[in-house]
């Protein structure tokens, strides 16, 4: 017994070791498991008929069938990255690739108007949100899955997203859905409404409050909207323009390029501090809104490392690391999933009444949106760096770790 013993303490840094180096193997397992459900019904017109809905019991009494273009819109803005990688005979890459071949059919039901899951493309105001999400897809992932849709297909969407102008966005957050929408139309080639883009950037600039963070309208709210809308979107709107040096209003075609460098350097500050909010036990604090949509809270982050631009406060071993961790903690507790295997309500587990009056399980699936370093091949060296301690996990072993101070423009 006594050798036994002495057996298992010799193997278990091992065993520590290979579970570091098997982050990516986690990560894509996850992911499959969240998108599995969605699209392999989906593919087949059949999530409407399948999945089981579940509304917040403050629900507002809206039609419930937004449930669906949330789930899948935001849960392809996540995965689009992943699946833009090439093939191959890994058994991340099968499933990979199946993912791939589901989305693609599930993108033609979408639009389809004779199809079981056509969206509620035409009803309330929320498909505007979710249309975002979509768009966001579209641009991380052009040509695995914007240009193999056929031509009707493609031109589902551009009315689809033409005829969301319909919805007057408010002076929130919601101002990046219609720029989002617009600036996919722009890189598709179609009509889009330039003034929908300038309002966005102009608010947000209005918005932005200091030390990385933006107020979501006039009043600062103490909340993650930073993560799940706000900076992601707003730096991939300042992207595509840079990109084609458009002008900004009455500025010259630098000021996007200019707009956007700045942008990344507060979501670089804004990444300092959600990953010093990662605790050395893997929890992260619970506040503000919209809690359900789990990793959401961590895009910004996983936007920094997909797109190599970290801050060089922050390695990617231990950024990788952190987010495993938060990972484990939160899908190792029962009840995230159903019986059918949806995303239920809750945080860590199924916890309906966090649930706020706009949310349904379709909504959730924002936590989709950590899985964007999936996008970097195993050989990157996001994956293959050396695992790392995070910042509290050092401070709170009485090790040495960087101080913080807050950025100025």
């Amino acid at each position: 017994m006594k050798y036994k013993f002495l057996f298992l303490l010799l193997l278990f840094p091992i065993v520590s070791l290979y579970s570091m180096d098997n982050d990516r193997q986690y990560w894509s397992d996850l992911a499959y498991r969240i998108a599995e459900p969605v699209l392999r019904n989906m593919s087949k017109g059949e999530l409407k008929k399948n999945m089981q809905v579940e509304l917040s019991p403050t629900w507002d009494g809206r039609n419930k069938d937004v449930t669906y273009m949330e789930c899948f819109g935001r849960l392809m803005s996540g995965l689009a990255p992943w699946l833009s990688l090439p093939d191959d005979n890994t058994e991340e890459g099968k499933k990979r690739k199946q993912l791939r071949e589901w989305a693609l059919k599930s993108y033609a039901h979408a639009v389809d108007p004779d199809s079981p899951d056509y969206l509620l493309w035409r009803n309330e105001g929320q498909p505007l949100v979710d249309a975002a999400y979509i768009a966001s897809s579209f641009l991380r992932a052009p040509k695995q899955l914007w240009e193999p849709l056929d031509d009707v297909t493609k031109e589902r969407y551009i009315k689809e997203f033409q005829q969301l102008r319909r919805i007057d966005p408010p002076y929130t957050n919601w101002l990046l859905f219609s720029a989002m929408v617009e600036t996919f139309l722009m890189e598709a080639g179609a009509q889009y409404d330039m003034y929908r883009i300038h309002s966005a950037i102009r608010k947000i600039e209005e918005w932005y409050v200091g030390d990385g963070w933006y107020s979501d309208g006039e009043h600062f709210a103490f909340d993650y909207y930073n993560s799940y809308v706000i900076q992601p979107m707003y730096v991939q709107v300042l992207q595509v323009l840079a990109d084609r040096k458009m002008r900004l209003r009455d500025k010259g075609e630098e000021a996007a390029r200019q707009n956007l460098d700045k942008a990344i350097k507060r979501m670089q500050r804004y990444g300092i501090i959600l990953e010093r909010l990662i605790s050395p036990e893997g929890s992260f604090p619970v506040f503000g809104r919209s809690m359900t949509y789990r990793l959401g809270v961590f895009q910004p982050l996983a936007l920094l490392s997909w797109k190599g631009n970290l801050p060089e406060e922050l390695s990617e071993g231990q950024v990788r690391s952190g987010l495993t961790c938060v990972m484990k903690r939160m899908f190792s507790q029962d009840g995230n999933f159903n019986e059918k295997g949806f995303l239920q309500l809750g945080f860590a587990g199924h916890q309906p009444d966090l649930a706020d009056w706009y949310t349904n399980n379709g909504s959730l699936y924002l936590t989709s949106e950590v899985f964007l370093p999936l996008g970097l091949p195993a050989s990157h060296s996001f994956w293959a760096s050396t695992a790392e301690d995070w910042t509290t996990k050092k401070a709170w072993r009485g090790e040495s770790f960087p101080k913080d101070h807050a950025i100025r423009d």
